[in-house]
């Protein structure tokens, strides 16, 4: 069984989230993903956050599965020669640089496409190549305040909060995996180069849409309302013990509240005027919640869930990183999967969350700084031992 993006060569000049993500999702679809690095240097997520002195952290490890590494000095002229030949037999550069990086090393999008006329040119910024913040930088918590996420995120009167989840970095390295998906298609039906660019704000503003509709429809930023979303009722309550991670969530709609009535013991409430629609229960949603509260506190959230999802209520509850990581759901679909390597030792890892019927590509550990180097040298360029011994002397690789 083939996988699906078999036969694309990927070089990979990303570092840290954005664009390691976006490949790394390619390389798990099937897609040689060989990662450019700096000799010696490397992915500076190699030593960020590292627990053990030298090993490779797990900042690294979690968007640099499936990959080759080639270290690669793009500041020589030689190095800028070899990569432009790797160029001429691949299919897409991805490069997530600071404005005018590429540039600066002589491979642009003009150098790219004069080495290769099919290449797909794949570009992730803070803020794009254009417009007026064009030339500012930016990370996760700048493209999250920039780009909305922040502002709608938090308490009533509280200030606004930063969103756990990577909406600025992996969420542009997924649109971005989109948008290279798309470039790959259209290549091969005109056989013209293609240029691919996502900006950080760009994805976060697009994740945002679902909260722009107030706006969108009334011209006023949304407030804040932590959990309150739209005035509704909250949508989580706190169960037994009690604890930080203790909540489970709900959903109060339709037939749904008259079953979780009858389960908290206050059936008398079922058609009560009060509560009986979703405006109602709006309007008295502190009401609505210490009725539902009072049940939830009695039993575990777990003991929650498992009372209410037989009964049809789409509920969830609230599960920490460890508890994540134990999910035995997760588990079974491998999106938390084992991985054995015998240098850095075994770890548990996260796993492919796009499953598709003709692939069957298992997680691979990352790989080591340059571990691939030689191997790439020889199969893809035909250097022999000696020339390839000449540029790691000579610092190029």
């Amino acid at each position: 069984m083939s996988a699906p993006l078999e036969g694309i060569r990927i070089l990979d000049l990303t570092q840290v989230q954005a664009g390691p993500s976006c490949t790394q999702l390619l390389a798990w679809l099937g897609a040689d993903v060989i990662k450019v690095e700096e000799p010696g240097v490397g992915d500076r997520t190699r030593r960020e956050r590292a627990t053990d002195p030298g090993l490779d952290s797990f900042y690294y490890l979690v968007f640099n599965a499936n990959k080759r590494s080639l270290t690669l000095n793009l500041k020589s002229e030689e190095g800028v020669g070899l990569f432009k030949r790797l160029v001429g037999i691949s299919d897409v550069v991805v490069e997530n640089y600071g404005p005018g990086r590429m540039e600066r090393f002589g491979l642009g999008y003009d150098a790219l496409r004069a080495a290769n006329e099919r290449i797909v040119y794949a570009t992730i910024k803070g803020f794009g190549t254009y417009g007026p913040y064009a030339g500012v930088k930016s990370f996760e918590h700048i493209a999250q305040a920039m780009g909305g996420a922040m502002s709608a995120n938090g308490e009533t009167d509280g200030e606004p909060l930063f969103v756990a989840p990577g909406v600025g970095d992996s969420g542009t390295g997924l649109h971005c995996a989109i948008g290279i998906l798309a470039a790959l298609r259209q290549r091969d039906k005109d056989g013209a180069s293609q240029r691919v660019e996502v900006s950080m704000q760009d994805a976060v503003v697009n994740l945002m849409r679902i909260r722009m509709l107030d706006t969108l429809a009334d011209g006023a930023p949304i407030a804040r309302s932590g959990n309150r979303i739209w005035y509704a009722p909250s949508m989580i309550y706190p169960c037994y013990p009690c604890g930080p991670d203790d909540y489970i969530g709900l959903v109060l709609s339709g037939d749904s509240w008259d079953t979780i009535l009858a389960v908290a013991g206050r059936g008398e409430l079922i058609g009560d005027a009060r509560y009986a629609t979703d405006e109602a229960r709006r309007e008295n949603a502190r009401e609505v919640e210490r009725i539902i509260s009072g049940w939830t506190r009695t039993v575990t959230k777990r003991e929650a869930m498992e009372t209410l999802v037989p009964l049809g209520i789409a509920c969830g509850m609230v599960q920490d990183t460890r508890e994540v990581l134990d999910d035995p759901h997760l588990r079974a679909r491998d999106m938390v999967v084992e991985v054995e390597d015998a240098k850095r030792g075994d770890y548990t890892a996260l796993g492919n969350p796009i499953k598709i019927s003709s692939n069957d590509v298992a997680i691979e550990p990352p790989p080591l700084l340059g571990e691939h180097s030689g191997e790439l040298l020889g199969s893809l360029l035909g250097l022999d031992d000696a020339a390839i011994g000449r540029l790691r002397g000579e610092g190029v690789v």
